[in-house]
């Protein structure tokens, strides 16, 4: 057909280290593609700073311009995107067994186990070689034994889906031996069952209480002592402007991530977007502007109560993209993060590597930790439950949450 699949992206890689890099992404389009691609972009941790989106609905021409480490392995990156950009074939017409047309398998799940000598910043360590690795977390357990020991249980499934071979296996362990040093004691994997992460597995620690507090945005809002400072987005919605598309207008606080928050809003709510440009105001603000439809029929949203609903879903989800509380528990604390989950059942990727990396930075020794996933309401969530170690002297309470919410923020 004249056209080569790898040519769906394209990479710039930026010249000098104060411009960004440039993204292209030239494929045929479905709902929720932009969400997929700004969950891939967040996960090797780039910050977009601009994007405009062009779409008629069967093609799409997205740029994005980002922002990110020099560690970027960025062949790497335009793997994972391509992986997500539909077939040509099919914006072509062409009928073929593909897989697009199949439904998507749900990948294996391996457990991995090893048992090490504690010591601060292990867990940290640990959740950053399996990033490096492309192995995604899906539950965890972890807890520290009287002697000085760690005993921790990782459910994962691998992005390279090659942990079925002794080779992808024996690689893993070596570079998490090396991060144990002399206290390795062993470490395992093997295959287990994907209901192992399914919902009703939730974890039995979130209570009632717990959870109006988290979850009640109006009543975080209105706590003048919550010391995490969130500036209130502004939403705005206009069918005028476009004969065949609603206008929506947000001018946001800029956090990490912002973008994958809009387009998994959008994706849920299943909104497509034809036209989209956001420009940063500043160091601090966002300025996005989306021509979007419904996908259902192709129209532009009349309906005021789905205007007023999507509005609404928008500013909470801009408002507070992840629930964050901290609980005394005895001499001990505990902290819970909350991240909410797509209808696809993939959720926002380093949550738990920047939990590890606030508390590493605080130098406070993480007793035990699990991660679960809960049904509150009408949408499942990823529960994170850290247990930190009592210790006069510590980073106070407010400190704790200032620094992990700014951490997840990426705010200074």
């Amino acid at each position: 057909m004249g056209i080569v699949y790898e040519i769906a992206v394209m990479i710039r890689q930026s010249e000098r280290e104060e411009e960004p890099s440039v993204i292209t992404v030239n494929c045929p389009d479905k709902t929720g593609l932009g969400c997929d691609l700004c969950r891939i972009i967040l996960f090797f941790g780039l910050t977009v700073v601009r994007i405009d989106v062009s779409t008629d609905g069967k093609w799409c021409y997205i740029v994005f311009w980002v922002e990110g480490k020099s560690s970027t392995r960025w062949g790497l990156l335009k793997n994972r995107l391509m992986g997500v950009c539909p077939s040509f074939l099919l914006a072509n017409g062409i009928s073929y067994d593909g897989p697009e047309m199949r439904p998507p398998k749900p990948p294996n799940v391996y457990l991995l186990k090893f048992c090490c000598y504690d010591r601060r910043g292990l867990l940290h360590d640990v959740t950053g070689v399996l990033c490096e690795l492309e192995l995604t977390i899906k539950r965890v357990k972890v807890s520290t034994t009287p002697d000085g020991k760690v005993m921790d249980l990782f459910f994962i499934t691998d992005s390279r889906e090659l942990l079925h071979t002794e080779k992808r296996k024996e690689d893993t362990c070596d570079h998490l031996k090396a991060v144990f040093g002399e206290g390795a004691i062993s470490c395992e994997i093997e295959r287990v069952g994907p209901e192992i992460t399914s919902s009703s597995q939730g974890p039995s620690f979130f209570s009632d209480g717990i959870t109006e507090d988290m979850f009640n945005v109006e009543m975080l809002n209105q706590n003048e002592d919550d010391p995490i400072a969130f500036k209130c987005p502004s939403i705005t919605m206009d069918n005028m402007l476009s004969p065949s598309h609603t206008l929506v207008q947000i001018v946001c606080q800029d956090h990490k991530g912002l973008l994958y928050d809009v387009m998994r809003t959008l994706k849920d709510c299943d909104i497509q977007v034809s036209y989209g440009r956001l420009a940063r105001k500043g160091n601090a603000e966002c300025e996005l502007d989306l021509f979007i439809m419904q996908a259902d029929d192709g129209k532009k949203i009349v309906d005021p109560s789905r205007r007023n609903s999507l509005s609404n879903r928008l500013q909470v989800e801009l408002s507070r993209p992840l629930r964050l509380a901290l609980i005394s528990r005895g001499p001990d604390t505990e902290l819970l993060v909350a991240n909410p989950i797509e209808l696809s059942g993939k959720g926002r990727p380093m949550v738990f590597h920047d939990i590890t990396l606030a508390l590493k930075m605080l130098n406070r020794p993480i007793f035990s930790a699990e991660i679960a996933r809960h049904g509150i309401g009408d949408r499942e969530w990823e529960i994170y439950r850290v247990l930190l170690e009592g210790e006069s002297g510590s980073a106070s309470k407010k400190e704790i949450e200032e620094t992990v919410w700014r951490m997840h923020m990426s705010w200074e």
